[in-house]
C-alpha cells in the first residue's frame, strides 16, 4: 500500500508543485540584479536547497535554452524535485555526495562535457543548512568552469520548519534575485570552499 501511495504520489504531486511554482513566479514582481554579468558561457550552477522554489525558475529565465541537468537525491522528495525539475527542461542526475557519489559525479562530468549546465544544492539533500558540500567544490574546481550563483530575498513569504528553512515568497509580493558569476580558478580546495560559501551568504535569507 505505501508503494502505491508513493508512486500516485510521484505522479500527482510534480504538476501541482510546478503549477504552484509557476503562479508564485508570474504573480510576483522580480528584480534580478546582476552583481557579475552572466553571458553565455558554460558554468556551474548553484544555489541553496531552500531556494529551489524560485531559483530553478530565475535560471531558466537568464539561460532559457541551455542544456542543463541538476544533481538530486535518491530519496523519494528528490523523486518530487526531479520530476518538477524535468518541467523546466533540467535533466535530474539522482544521487549524492553520500549516496551514489561516485556515481552521480561521473554523470555530472559527462554532463559537463556534453556542454550541459550542472545544477548543484551544495547544502543538499539533508543539510546542514548553509553548509558547503565537498562535491559542489570539487566538480567546479576539476571543471575549471566558472560558478553561476543564484540567490533570492522575498519581501513576504513563508518559511517552512524543515531543516532547509525551506522558502516559498508569496503571490503579489517582491522578489529581488542576486546573480552572479564567480572563479575559483588558483584557489586550493579549503579556500575555495570559504569563498563561494561567503559569496552564497551574501544575498540570502538567514
Amino acid at each position: 500500500m505505501k508503494a502505491i501511495l508513493r508512486g500516485a504520489g510521484q505522479v500527482i504531486i510534480p504538476p501541482v508543485i510546478y503549477l504552484l511554482m509557476r503562479f508564485i513566479w508570474f504573480t510576483t514582481s522580480k528584480k534580478f540584479h546582476y552583481i557579475t554579468p552572466i553571458g553565455d558561457e558554460q558554468h556551474v550552477c548553484v544555489c541553496w536547497h531552500g531556494e529551489l522554489f524560485m531559483s530553478p525558475q530565475a535560471y531558466r529565465k537568464i539561460h532559457k535554452k541551455h542544456p542543463a541537468s541538476a544533481i538530486i537525491s535518491s530519496h523519494f522528495d528528490g523523486s518530487l524535485i526531479a520530476s518538477t525539475l524535468n518541467m523546466l527542461h533540467i535533466r535530474p542526475l539522482r544521487g549524492s555526495s553520500k549516496k551514489g557519489a561516485r556515481k552521480v559525479l561521473l554523470q555530472a562530468f559527462k554532463s559537463i562535457k556534453s556542454g550541459e549546465e550542472v545544477l548543484i544544492t551544495p547544502d543538499g539533500p539533508r543539510g546542514p543548512r548553509h553548509t558547503m558540500s565537498d562535491g559542489a567544490i570539487g566538480i567546479a574546481l576539476k571543471s575549471k568552469l566558472p560558478i553561476f550563483v543564484m540567490n533570492y530575498k522575498a519581501n513576504k513569504y513563508w518559511q517552512l520548519k524543515s531543516w532547509d528553512r525551506f522558502v516559498i515568497p508569496k503571490p503579489f509580493t517582491k522578489v529581488d534575485f542576486y546573480i552572479q558569476s564567480i572563479s575559483l580558478e588558483g584557489l586550493e580546495f579549503d579556500d575555495a570552499k570559504k569563498y563561494l560559501l561567503d559569496k552564497m551568504l551574501e544575498n540570502t535569507i538567514i
